[in-house]
């Protein structure tokens, strides 16, 4: 029994460095994605999640650098004023701001969205991209799970509470966007309806696959619905590949000492990791297009349980019942 459980724990982890090592080869071998010329969005409003750090940070600045009008949501209130600061003088932007949300917890998801809304603005942009890694087992402050919670269930929130304002402002010649950061560990992810929140059997390894691969599931089934509704609304999943990030700081100390010694050679900057993120927020290739897992500017294939729509579903309407939505009709 001992040993079934030691390699349960390993399993994980195992998995997790063949792909990220995997995705390193591919990035070492393979040309960097770059931007292409995109056009201005005077006008238009993006909400960024994670906005003050890493990857979400470079996302909203080039975002403001568009002309966009930026909200950066966090939870972390003097990073956030940072941020928001140093963003408009290096763009020039003065419209960037900072609202507190805190993901791993849902009454601040909806004060968040209520102090957004009453600021009587639309909404083009949202883009899930805050996260955390590698955590030891903790829970939320509604007790999930913290990967589950505030990696996906955040995010599922969120979304849903914003979409009525995103669908107001879609056209047919516009359509609005919601852009949701996923992981290559999804394909080493696994869905256990009966244990949701690994209680059982806690693996940080395995909490995070796991909600990676929900981001994945919850973007398809999204974009299901909205092509059924006809709105002019679309949703993608993105893999911004193995980014040197703070992410990293609950790593192994022996892992954390390879990344500070070889990071600048073999990782993607958070510059770098923001690319896709913002292809996909406003390149005119993806004008209508949603359902898709992007990767280095590509539609790529994600892993093959992220196709089957009874599990889409089933995700769906438990997640409805843990974030107090209602379920589908």
């Amino acid at each position: 029994m001992a040993a079934m459980a030691l390699l349960s724990s390993l399993l994980p982890v195992l998995r997790n460095y063949y792909i990220a090592l995997k995705v390193i080869l591919q990035q070492l071998l393979c040309r960097s994605f770059t931007l292409p010329d995109l056009p201005r969005q005077d006008g238009k409003v993006a909400f960024v999640t994670g906005g003050s750090r890493g990857i979400g940070y470079y996302t909203a600045k080039h975002l403001a650098k568009h002309g966009m009008h930026v909200i950066i949501a966090g939870n972390n209130e003097a990073d956030g004023n940072e941020a928001v600061r140093r963003i408009q003088q290096e763009t020039l932007n003065e419209k960037v701001e900072f609202l507190f949300c805190d993901l791993a917890s849902m009454k601040s998801i909806r004060n968040c969205v209520q102090n957004f809304k009453a600021k009587n603005i639309g909404l083009h942009v949202l883009i899930n991209n805050a996260g955390v890694m590698l955590v030891p087992e903790s829970k939320t402050e509604d007790g999930f799970e913290t990967h589950f919670g505030l990696n996906f269930l955040g995010h599922f929130l969120l979304t849903n509470l914003l979409l009525d304002t995103m669908r107001k402002s879609g056209t047919p010649y516009f359509n609005t966007r919601v852009v949701t950061v996923s992981s290559a560990t999804h394909f080493n992810g696994e869905l256990n309806f009966d244990d949701l929140q690994t209680s059982h059997s806690y693996s940080s390894h395995g909490a995070y696959s796991q909600s990676k691969l929900a981001l994945v599931l919850f973007t398809y089934y999204l974009q299901h619905q909205l092509t059924a509704e006809g709105c002019y609304v679309t949703a993608n999943s993105v893999d911004p590949g193995v980014v040197n990030t703070d992410l990293y700081q609950h790593v192994s100390w022996p892992g954390r000492f390879v990344k500070w010694m070889t990071g600048w050679l073999f990782l993607k900057t958070a510059e770098e990791g923001a690319f896709t993120s913002i292809y996909a927020s406003i390149s005119p290739d993806l004008e209508g297009i949603g359902g898709c897992y992007l990767y280095n500017g590509q539609r790529i294939k994600s892993a093959d349980v992220t196709y089957n729509t009874e599990v889409q579903k089933r995700l769906w309407a438990e997640s409805c019942k843990m974030a107090v939505l209602p379920a589908l009709t």
